[in-house]
């Protein structure tokens, strides 16, 4: 039988004050004006027709296939074409601790997921195009899904990309413009105005971003409880905390929908440079902008958080952890060693596990999400072979020196 691709989405609902609602159409891309103070913006959540979700969607989801359209249901109208997102392996670490591996994704990240669900909103809307602030995954992704929707794709870098970065935006026909960092967000909005591209990125004091997008994370969820069940804890590499709150989300829908009565906790992985989640919490405040700091892990290193974080870490009595440079580097060596080459922001979760498993314990299985691909690391490819004296002499020295013979 074939799957069920009808969506039962039918508003957008402020996470400000849930009384407010909006239309599915248009996509608010501003969060919701009704709640905006001077300090905080508040997104916006899609809401669903959940007593219309076909009975049976999560029955055999041990070995999803890829591809965001067996869970068509409970997204937003998929009518951009994909490209085998989702459907990514969750790999035992030993000692109870599980690797959800998103740089199995098309584009080597967790980002296809959010911009399959973008780029059919940019269709719908009959967009001719998307444009985006990123310099790392987001950019890729989004340009990737608007190659294959026929879309235009205007990417804002920084002039500090990665140089395999920019030349994998480059390859999906991608307009890069790499501009200071502090141009990129009021250029994204100018470019929407004037050209009518779609954004999906952010374009708030605090995080908003595209109300669709999170959407698409929840299928994170929906795959952990078909390859493992709930977890007793989910440690989440995060920067504005869309991530974080679309796991969240997706567990939630599925204790809602009585396919599951549990729910994990959820753990912010933040570079201590910065941790805006971090500081929300602390102050109890609905999101925080915290001065810039430098680190490594670039595609994590924000300065404005979001309120989505804030309450998938309050309402799942997790936490925010703020993990060094050295953690996650340490943590990244660990993943080499057992086969796996993640970026260094990827390694955020592990990190962040390892920092607070000497003080906490767990009655369950914890999931670290490994977000990304080490390719998109600053610096790779920037350290070219040293050729050996092909004699025995010399690669006998060489494996010696490594600890072989």
């Amino acid at each position: 039988m074939a799957p069920d691709t009808r969506s039962t989405a039918r508003c957008q609902r402020s996470l400000g004050d849930p009384e407010f609602t909006y239309p599915l159409w248009p996509p608010q891309v501003r969060g919701c004006p009704r709640t905006a103070t001077d300090d905080v913006v508040y997104p916006v959540e899609v809401d669903y027709a959940y007593e219309e979700v076909p009975r049976g969607l999560f029955d055999g989801a041990a070995a999803p296939a890829p591809g965001l359209d067996r869970w068509a249901p409970l997204l937003p109208p998929l009518t951009a074409p994909g490209l085998g997102e989702g459907g990514t392996p969750l790999l035992d670490l030993g000692g109870g601790v599980w690797l959800k591996d998103e740089s199995q994704n098309p584009t080597w990240s967790h980002k296809d997921r959010l911009n399959r669900i973008t780029a059919s909103a940019a269709v719908h809307e009959g967009a001719p195009g998307v444009v985006v602030a990123s310099s790392g995954n987001h950019g890729a992704s989004a340009a990737a899904f608007a190659a294959r929707s026929g879309l235009r794709c205007v990417v804002l870098a920084s002039a500090e990309a990665p140089p395999a970065v920019a030349s994998f935006l480059r390859a999906y026909g991608a307009v890069v413009l790499p501009v200071p960092v502090e141009t990129r967000w009021p250029l994204l909005s100018r470019i929407s105005e004037r050209l009518g591209l779609h954004p999906v990125s952010n374009q708030t004091r605090t995080h908003t971003g595209h109300g669709f997008g999170p959407e698409g994370y929840k299928s994170v969820a929906y795959e952990l409880h078909g390859q493992l069940g709930v977890p007793a804890a989910v440690f989440v590499p995060t920067g504005y905390g869309e991530l974080l709150y679309g796991v969240w989300k997706g567990f939630r829908e599925l204790r809602l929908l009585g396919v599951t009565d549990r729910l994990p906790r959820m753990y912010a992985c933040e570079p201590s440079a910065g941790g805006p989640l971090a500081a929300a919490l602390r102050s109890g405040a609905p999101a925080a902008v915290v001065p810039p700091g430098a680190s490594r892990a670039y595609g994590v290193n924000c300065t404005a958080g979001g309120h989505r974080g804030v309450r998938a870490v309050r309402e799942s009595g997790g936490g925010a952890l703020l993990v060094t440079d050295d953690e996650m580097a340490s943590a990244q060596t660990e993943l080499g060693a057992d086969g796996l080459w993640v970026e260094t922001s990827s390694a955020a979760g592990l990190a962040g596990y390892r920092q607070l498993r000497a003080v906490t314990q767990f009655d369950g299985p914890v999931v670290c999400l490994s977000t990304s691909s080490g390719f998109k690391d600053l610096g790779v490819g920037e350290r070219p072979l040293r050729p050996v004296e092909p004699t025995w002499e010399a690669v006998a020295g060489e494996l010696r020196r490594a600890g072989l013979g």
